[in-house]
Protein backbone atom coordinates (compact mmCIF):
# COMPACT_ATOMS: atom_id res chain seq x y z
CA UNK A 1 0.00 0.00 0.00
CA UNK A 2 1.30 3.41 -0.84
CA UNK A 3 1.22 6.56 1.19
CA UNK A 4 -0.91 8.28 -1.48
CA UNK A 5 -3.74 5.76 -0.99
CA UNK A 6 -4.00 6.47 2.74
CA UNK A 7 -6.68 8.66 4.19
CA UNK A 8 -5.16 12.16 4.42
CA UNK A 9 -3.95 12.94 7.91
CA UNK A 10 -4.61 9.48 9.35
CA UNK A 11 -1.16 8.15 8.57
CA UNK A 12 0.51 11.17 10.13
CA UNK A 13 -1.56 10.85 13.30
CA UNK A 14 -0.83 7.14 13.54
CA UNK A 15 2.88 7.75 13.03
CA UNK A 16 2.94 10.41 15.77
CA UNK A 17 1.07 8.15 18.18
CA UNK A 18 3.38 5.24 17.44
CA UNK A 19 6.42 7.47 17.84
CA UNK A 20 5.23 8.63 21.23
CA UNK A 21 4.51 5.08 22.36
CA UNK A 22 7.89 3.85 21.14
CA UNK A 23 9.66 6.65 23.03
CA UNK A 24 7.82 5.61 26.16
CA UNK A 25 8.57 1.93 25.63
CA UNK A 26 12.22 2.61 24.71
CA UNK A 27 12.88 3.90 28.21
CA UNK A 28 15.96 2.02 29.47
CA UNK A 29 14.44 1.65 32.92
CA UNK A 30 11.66 -0.45 31.39
CA UNK A 31 14.03 -2.90 29.64
CA UNK A 32 14.16 -5.10 32.73
CA UNK A 33 10.43 -5.79 32.48
CA UNK A 34 9.70 -8.83 30.24
CA UNK A 35 6.21 -7.63 29.38
CA UNK A 36 7.68 -4.59 27.62
CA UNK A 37 9.07 -6.78 24.80
CA UNK A 38 5.63 -8.36 24.33
CA UNK A 39 4.00 -4.95 24.37
CA UNK A 40 6.46 -3.66 21.74
CA UNK A 41 5.72 -6.65 19.49
CA UNK A 42 1.95 -6.18 19.86
CA UNK A 43 2.34 -2.48 19.18
CA UNK A 44 4.23 -3.13 15.94
CA UNK A 45 1.65 -5.68 14.80
CA UNK A 46 -1.24 -3.42 15.74
CA UNK A 47 0.23 -0.44 13.92
CA UNK A 48 0.67 -2.46 10.73
CA UNK A 49 -2.90 -3.73 11.02
CA UNK A 50 -4.19 -0.16 11.49
CA UNK A 51 -2.22 1.09 8.49
CA UNK A 52 -3.53 -1.73 6.32
CA UNK A 53 -7.10 -1.09 7.47
CA UNK A 54 -6.79 2.66 6.79
CA UNK A 55 -5.36 2.00 3.34
CA UNK A 56 -8.16 -0.49 2.54
CA UNK A 57 -10.79 1.98 3.74
CA UNK A 58 -9.29 4.72 1.56
CA UNK A 59 -9.20 2.41 -1.45
CA UNK A 60 -12.81 1.33 -0.86
CA UNK A 61 -13.97 4.95 -0.58
CA UNK A 62 -12.02 5.86 -3.71
CA UNK A 63 -13.56 2.95 -5.62
CA UNK A 64 -17.08 3.93 -4.51
CA UNK A 65 -16.45 7.51 -5.62
CA UNK A 66 -15.21 6.31 -9.02
CA UNK A 67 -18.25 4.04 -9.37
CA UNK A 68 -20.60 6.92 -8.51
CA UNK A 69 -18.84 9.19 -11.01
CA UNK A 70 -19.14 6.53 -13.72
CA UNK A 71 -22.84 6.07 -12.94
CA UNK A 72 -23.45 9.84 -13.09
CA UNK A 73 -21.49 10.11 -16.32
CA UNK A 74 -23.40 7.21 -17.85
CA UNK A 75 -26.73 8.70 -16.77
CA UNK A 76 -25.80 12.10 -18.20
CA UNK A 77 -24.82 10.51 -21.53
CA UNK A 78 -27.90 8.29 -21.66
CA UNK A 79 -30.40 11.04 -20.82
CA UNK A 80 -28.73 14.45 -21.40
CA UNK A 81 -31.97 16.44 -21.70
CA UNK A 82 -33.19 15.32 -18.31
CA UNK A 83 -29.84 16.31 -16.75
CA UNK A 84 -29.91 19.68 -18.54
CA UNK A 85 -33.50 20.26 -17.37
CA UNK A 86 -32.63 19.42 -13.78
CA UNK A 87 -29.60 21.72 -13.92
CA UNK A 88 -31.77 24.51 -15.34
CA UNK A 89 -34.37 23.99 -12.59
CA UNK A 90 -31.76 24.06 -9.84
CA UNK A 91 -30.13 27.15 -11.37
CA UNK A 92 -33.47 28.93 -11.60
CA UNK A 93 -34.30 28.06 -8.00
CA UNK A 94 -30.92 29.33 -6.77
CA UNK A 95 -31.33 32.50 -8.84
CA UNK A 96 -34.81 33.05 -7.45
CA UNK A 97 -33.62 32.57 -3.86
CA UNK A 98 -30.66 34.92 -4.36
CA UNK A 99 -32.87 37.57 -5.97
CA UNK A 100 -35.19 37.56 -2.95
CA UNK A 101 -32.37 38.63 -0.63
Amino acid sequence: MTESSDIPGVTGEIDRLVGDLRKLLANRELDSIPEIRQLRDRLDGGVQTMRDAAARAAQDASQRARDAARAADSYAHDDPWRVAGAALAVGALVGFLLARR
